[in-house]
């Protein structure tokens, strides 16, 4: 791939073409990514999606929530400021629930807007895709295909091809 290209953008009129399209680049070894105007059954296992970690993110960002809104309660109730009321336990759990419950909750929430954030990439103000006028499309009724690389690099021509054959109407260089 040029040091100063992006990659090859591909317009299509319909989703089949832009799953054939997809589908081919994948087995030819290209990364895809495909941008649709609205969810498309099968397109993320044709570009190559294969899952996602924030499920795990959220657990653990909910975990350590709980566990430190716990920590801190137990802390400051037994070690650091203990107060024996009536003869009661210094570390009586069931008054350490309610927090505990709410930071877990926010632990979680706060996990999975960072870890949204990041596996997006964001914030990215600028995308190469956006200097091509015709990319505003894809929010309306169009379908694209970028082909970023190869094994070996991005052979301009055989993606051109690739994409022709798929029923590209149209084909830009992306710059970087």
């Amino acid at each position: 791939m040029s040091p100063g290209l992006y990659g090859v953008l591909a317009e299509f009129r319909t989703v089949e073409e832009l799953l054939a399209a997809a589908r081919s680049a994948r087995a030819d070894g290209y990364t895809v990514e495909a941008y649709s105007p609205f969810p498309v059954e099968g397109l993320g296992e044709a570009v190559g999606f294969v899952g996602n970690r924030m499920p795990l993110i959220i657990f653990v960002g909910g975990l350590a929530g709980g566990a430190g809104g716990y920590f801190m309660q137990w802390y400051s109730a037994v070690v650091s400021y203990p107060v024996n009321i009536g003869g009661r336990p210094l570390d009586s759990w069931p008054a350490f629930l309610p927090a505990t419950v709410a930071l877990t909750i926010l632990g979680a929430a706060v996990a999975a807007v960072i870890g949204m954030l990041v596996a997006n990439g964001l914030p990215r103000l600028h995308h190469p895709l956006f200097e091509i006028h015709e990319f505003d499309l894809a929010t309306r009724n169009r379908f694209f295909a970028c082909l970023r690389s190869r094994r070996g690099g991005l052979d301009l021509e055989s993606a051109r091809a690739l994409l022709a054959r798929c029923g590209a109407m149209k084909m830009w260089e992306v710059p970087a």
